[in-house]
């Protein structure tokens, strides 16, 4: 439904809050099994992108694994029920009590980042009388044309190692008594909605397999991470990322041995669109080349355009009028603290409810407390 159909209601409760349309997620996640299909494959939900405690009931229904990127997620990935042998635990930077909570969980596999992790994974797991089971992150120099800040894949970023870090390691690898090599691991960036940078991770994977049978390892898992992007401009007339076109990719081009099981790691793709952030217009001041809309909604609960300068989708629910340019601000003190500058929307009035879109991840779960703001609730489209 419409968000336009809930303004009325949405100006009875208090703002900002987090609105999100389950019918959407639920819509959203089975699109994702559906074109996943039947084979050897597995979905890890990100916690990183909203860990939200309806959302992952939701996601919980339809058998994904759990991608975790510290023991706190481990632990809200158990509390909330998602089975430890299907969840995995990724991070460049896992503290020894981090490394533990996953040991003493029997998680499925550590996403291991580097060659010192390996060793102290190894000397954890050996203290508490475990084997511990890993993948390594292959860093493959794949640049994923999206924002410098989330690609993760290049030999400038500090995920993962080089394939000639590979090599030299493999005989420690094979020497360690309390670990077990089960896969490799690639995540190149975030929000990527050119595919075919995909096809130059399936290509770097394709060699890196290769070259780990003619070493004589038969390794049962390949983990190729995520970064299926979404459509910021235009979330109502694409409410769902291209799914078949993603997985297809892999499907076709990406080489598994016999008894391999290909892994992907989805967070934004499943749960971006559902959620909008709900804000009320405080002001509306002209300025010299301008007009400034102060939301009452601002960083605090939506830090993406200033952290990153990305675009939200923004709509006016109650004002149907004639349109004007707007910058669109918040009421942080600081001049980062701005949604969009120069958007067209309806001539907006002082109490206007404004949705700003696509905010279901990587939105409340961002949140902060800066100028000692209050965490805006959650509202859902079933409450009503």
């Amino acid at each position: 439904m419409s968000l336009h159909n809930y303004s009325q209601k949405f100006k009875e409760i208090e703002t900002p809050f987090y609105y999100y349309d389950i019918d959407l997620l639920k819509a959203t996640l089975t699109e994702a099994q559906k074109q996943l299909g039947k084979g050897p494959y597995q979905i890890h939900y990100a916690f990183k992108a909203n860990f939200n405690r309806r959302i992952l009931n939701e996601i919980l229904q339809f058998g994904f694994g759990a991608d975790c990127v510290s023991g706190n997620e481990v632990r809200k990935a158990i509390e909330v029920g998602f089975d430890p042998q299907h969840i995995v635990f990724a991070g460049v930077g896992k503290t020894d009590k981090e490394i533990k909570i996953g040991l003493q969980n029997d998680i499925f596999a550590f996403n291991v980042e580097s060659i010192e992790e390996l060793k102290v994974l190894n000397e954890l797991a050996g203290a508490l009388g475990k084997k511990a089971r890993f993948a390594l992150r292959i860093n493959p120099n794949v640049d994923a044309g999206t924002h410098e800040y989330i690609t993760t894949g290049t030999r400038d970023n500090k995920f993962g190692i080089t394939v000639t870090e590979l090599v030299a390691a493999l005989p420690l690898i094979r020497s360690l008594a309390h670990t077990e090599f089960i896969g490799i691991h690639f995540h190149i960036g975030s929000q990527i909605t050119d595919l075919s940078k995909f096809e130059l991770l399936i290509e770097k994977c394709n060699q890196v397999q290769s070259l780990l049978v003619e070493q004589g390892f038969s390794l049962p898992h390949v983990n190729v991470g995520g970064g299926l992007g979404i459509d910021y401009e235009n979330p109502k007339d694409h409410l769902m990322a291209d799914f078949k076109g993603y997985f297809d990719r892999f499907k076709k081009d990406l080489h598994l041995y016999p008894g391999q099981r290909l892994h992907f790691e989805l967070g934004r793709s499943l749960v971006a669109q559902c959620g909008s952030l709900i804000s009320r217009v405080l002001y509306i001041k002209p300025a010299a080349n301008t007009h400034f809309m102060i939301l009452d909604a601002g960083m605090t609960e939506l830090i993406r355009p200033a952290l990153y300068r990305s675009f939200h989708y923004i709509e006016n629910l109650t004002s149907i009028k004639e349109r004007r340019i707007y910058d669109v601000v918040g009421p942080i003190c600081e001049t980062s603290d701005t949604f969009t500058k120069g958007m067209s929307l309806p001539i907006t009035e002082r109490g206007d409810i404004i949705a700003i879109r696509s905010t279901g991840a990587y939105g409340e779960v961002m949140a902060s407390h800066y100028n000692l703001r209050e965490v805006a609730p959650s509202i859902y489209s079933d409450d009503f």
